[in-house]
């Protein structure tokens, strides 16, 4: 059975308000959903509290809670891992170049993981690339610093440059383990492996088929994962609607 690191709670209420399929949940139901993966009524009032504190999460006048601005930002970008908006592979390249200097380290470090967020990787030194299989939607804080290109592959074997480019052994190992976990009957381990996939899906290159190593579980995460966001949803529904 696959190690996992147990959720706090908030990573738990986060999983579920970020997986749900409405903008808000009320109390109610962040209670009666965290029960069944293993969090009690006290812990969760308190977790949801602190997170109102921390400006993860709104409370509206109805008691319920939405995520904040940024954790929207967050559930986006999740939803985009989960079902990527992929294109027919021409084997050309996406290139970027960052041309603009004198930037602080705290602007190099947000563009860095801009473009990474972007699913590119650095090539070396102010040059990041990736397959062009992928419709990218370009931040203005990338196309401000940056010059970009689409080009032919960086090297005469482009499987090889990816398998340098990014850890898709490590990448798949840890998504074996989760696809291991979600098979599982223990409802606690199910949803560690699904809030932790969720996470995972974001580090995926998502790269075209012919670069990958064989047996890639990349599809079959996404498919465990996205089935299993559905299972929470409905028990969530089941459970305030038996309450009801």
């Amino acid at each position: 059975m696959p190690d996992l690191k147990p959720v706090s709670t908030r990573s738990a209420l986060l999983t579920l308000l970020l997986g749900a399929e409405v903008p808000r949940l009320t109390t109610r139901e962040l209670v009666a959903a965290a029960s069944v993966v293993g969090f009690a009524e006290p812990t969760v009032r308190v977790a949801l509290s602190r997170m109102t504190t921390a400006g993860d999460v709104v409370r509206d006048e109805e008691g319920a809670y939405r995520l904040s601005e940024r954790l929207v930002v967050r559930q986006r970008r999740q939803e985009e891992a989960a079902h990527p908006s992929l294109r027919e592979w021409d084997r050309t390249w996406d290139l970027v170049a960052v041309t603009t200097a004198g930037r602080t380290a705290s602007d190099r470090a947000e563009l860095r993981a801009a473009l990474s967020d972007l699913r590119l990787a650095e090539l070396r030194e102010g040059l990041w690339a990736r397959p062009a299989n992928l419709d990218l939607a370009w931040p203005e804080a990338v196309s401000e610093v940056c010059e970009r290109f689409t080009g032919a592959a960086p090297a005469a074997e482009p499987a090889s440059l990816c398998a340098r480019l990014w850890d898709l052994d490590g990448w798949a190992a840890t998504a074996r383990r989760l696809l291991d976990a979600t098979a599982t009957d223990d409802p606690v381990l199910r949803f560690t492996a699904c809030a932790t996939s969720g996470r995972h899906l974001l580090a995926d290159p998502v790269l075209p088929a012919s670069l990958l190593p064989d047996d890639w579980p990349g599809d079959a995460l996404r498919a465990s994962h996205v089935a299993y966001k559905q299972w929470v949803v409905d028990m969530r529904r089941s459970l305030t609607d038996g309450a009801a």
